[in-house]
């Protein structure tokens, strides 16, 4: 018997998408504080502990406590808000990622009931999905992942949402087949992929190559979500372009370049 709530859903725009939900009557959806972008007059909205999911609340207080608890490891907020349509028609609520990217429908029942994900991908998800922490068996994943030791967990039979930056690439991995990624652009991967993290393997490389010194390997089967450019990077290039930090503004599409930016004050 199915355990999360069965909502319906439509993606807006390509480089900076949002997501809307279609609720029936008392339907809901949980998502991360502060995405919510819109909703129609009928939609109750609610703070609660963990992520309100039948694991959460099975234990009473101390399954809610637990669930919170969980989430902070992974450095998210102990609450989440839960979205419910109290109407008698059908209504809708929408949300989307504070950086451009994409983002990524995955039915978790096609999944055998669980997916991997990195701590801050995760959007929104049919109430009764649970959002959980993994914890890598390896420990040079947990030292060198990019991503910490801790990934977060998404459990259950229905709809969740990831959000990852710039495009978004699905491979699917046959037994046995390894895949080589930098682990900053790793977003999620299913249960069955064997997750490593691996040196490089040259010092000239590590050193001079600006790729870093380790990417994650990734062995088959299973199936596993790619982003192009991960918000570290972004944030990354923003800093350091940032006059405070000493960055300069390199005049881009002005002939006259610095003297121009003088010129103009």
């Amino acid at each position: 018997m199915a355990r999360s709530h069965e909502i319906e859903y439509k993606l807006f725009g390509d480089d900076m998408q949002f997501v809307e939900i279609e609720l029936d009557p008392r339907e809901s959806v949980v998502a991360e504080a502060g995405s919510m972008i819109y909703m129609n007059q009928d939609i109750e909205m609610d703070t609660i502990f963990g992520d309100g999911s039948e694991q959460s609340q099975s234990g009473g207080m101390m399954g809610k406590l637990m669930g919170a608890g969980k989430r902070m490891m992974t450095g998210e907020s102990l609450f989440m808000t839960q979205f419910t349509n109290i109407g008698h028609d059908v209504s809708h609520v929408a949300f989307g990622s504070p950086y451009p990217g994409k983002i990524i429908p995955i039915d978790l029942a096609e999944h055998n009931g669980k997916l991997i994900c990195q701590k801050d991908a995760f959007l929104c998800a049919a109430k009764g999905t649970a959002v959980g922490i993994e914890f890598q068996k390896k420990i040079g994943t947990g030292f060198f992942g990019g991503e910490g030791f801790i990934m977060q967990k998404l459990e259950g039979d229905g709809l969740a949402f990831v959000h990852a930056g710039g495009t978004i690439i699905k491979k699917e991995l046959a037994h046995g087949q390894m895949l080589k990624v930098d682990t900053g652009c790793l977003v999620a991967l299913t249960q069955t992929v064997n997750y490593d993290i691996q040196f490089v393997g040259n010092v000239k490389s590590a050193l001079f190559g600006g790729e870093g010194l380790f990417f994650a390997t990734l062995q088959g089967p299973g199936t596993v979500w790619i982003q192009s450019l991960p918000f570290s990077k972004l944030a990354d290039r923003i800093i350091a372009n940032a006059p405070s930090v000493g960055g300069s503004s390199k005049g881009e599409g002005s002939v006259l370049g610095t003297l121009g930016n003088l010129l103009d004050g």
